[in-house]
């Protein structure tokens, strides 16, 4: 579930799309434990607000911008399916306007001294490290007592999210705000979590339909013959390398840190020291990159061990998946029946095949 967790307009940007922490096993995730009801209702109004997109697309009175995304998720979803090997089903066939500005809130937390998240445990979608709400306050009320127990949480909205087939998931309004290159992302994004999903290990998930979504975005660009566009894709790609290799260092020096420094005072200080340090850092990439991203104000709000968890989950396992796809020749279902393969081993073998070398010095390795 995600997403990608977008609360400034500027952070929604090329590959940073991924973090939005929108997608994964969505109602598995929303229709279990003590909010059942509230999860229930939210999933529910969506699919009685779908229509299909052609008749939305016919209908005189949908706004000219409305029209025009939904033509082209049109095109994009075909290309799904014709050119990435994507699900072919009604999932992105539909509209649902929700009416908001995201249709889910996720909540992340982590111990105030550790960077390892808190995790929910649910039927289908396994444990996860995030609890998502259809409504913001409910989401916001539940991150309060976690703030309340002690915890780091980052609270972030949600674009889009998948029923990983379950139902046929529709293009939202919360997703056509987006331009042509980021709609494009959300769709790969969230049909590869169709294509394959494994419960309880959202690292594993997200990075793979991370690696779907990027190498989705680059063919799609590609056979689009559009050069400046690829070639501003690949520039905040490299850059989103760099930054979370920024973040990696940073989650590093604070894993360290937890084990070894045993005063709390003294750890709140260094701990403090060390965000205060990254920030400094972001703000510095930024205004040497001038590529329209505000790397510090993306993480300004809840910048704290349950946000640098958040990202891990998207991030960390990436590079593997993009070897793993190296390796299959560039053939997508080569490579999707690969990911299978792996998906099938225990974790820590997997963990090994695709992170062999994490952390930043990895990280570092792949700039």
């Amino acid at each position: 579930m995600p997403p990608p967790n977008r609360t400034v307009r500027d952070a929604v940007r090329g590959p940073l799309r991924a973090l939005r922490l929108a997608s994964g096993a969505a109602v598995g995730l929303l229709l279990a434990g003590c909010y059942v009801l509230q999860a229930a209702r939210g999933q529910a109004a969506i699919l009685a607000k779908r229509e299909p997109i052609e008749r939305v697309v016919a209908r005189e009175r949908t706004p000219a911008p409305v029209r025009a995304r939904l033509i082209e998720a049109t095109g994009i979803r075909e290309f799904a399916t014709r050119e990435l090997g994507l699900p072919r089903n009604r999932s992105y066939t539909t509209y649902a306007d929700v009416g908001r500005p995201y249709v889910v809130w996720n909540v992340f937390a982590a111990p105030e001294f550790s960077v390892e998240p808190k995790r929910w445990c649910f039927p289908i979608a396994g444990c996860v490290p995030y609890r998502g709400y259809f409504s913001e306050k409910a989401a916001r009320r539940f991150a309060a007592r976690l703030r309340a127990r002690g915890y780091d949480v980052h609270v972030g909205g949600v674009a889009a999210y998948s029923t990983l087939g379950h139902f046929a998931d529709p293009v939202l309004s919360t997703m056509i705000r987006f331009d042509d290159v980021e709609l494009a992302s959300v769709i790969f994004h969230e049909l590869a979590h169709q294509r394959v999903y494994l419960p309880g290990d959202s690292a594993f998930n997200e990075a793979f339909a991370t690696a779907v979504e990027q190498e989705g975005v680059r063919r799609w660009l590609l056979a689009a013959h559009r050069p400046e566009d690829l070639a501003t894709f690949a520039t905040r790609r490299r850059h989103l390398v760099v930054v979370n290799a920024e973040l990696a260092r940073t989650r590093e020096r604070l894993r360290s840190l937890y084990s070894t420094v045993r005063d709390p005072l003294a750890a709140r200080a260094a701990k403090q020291a060390e965000f205060s340090a990254l920030g400094t850092r972001l703000a510095e990439l930024s205004g040497e990159w001038h590529d329209g991203i505000d790397y510090r104000a993306w993480l300004a709000q809840d910048l704290n061990n349950a946000r640098l968890a958040s990202v891990a989950t998207y991030f960390d396992c990436v590079p593997g998946f993009e070897h793993l796809l190296a390796a299959s020749g560039g053939d997508l279902p080569a490579f999707y029946e690969r990911v299978r393969e792996l998906a099938r081993r225990p974790a820590a073998e997997r963990r090994a095949a695709l992170c062999p070398a994490e952390g930043p010095a990895a990280l570092s390795a792949q700039q």
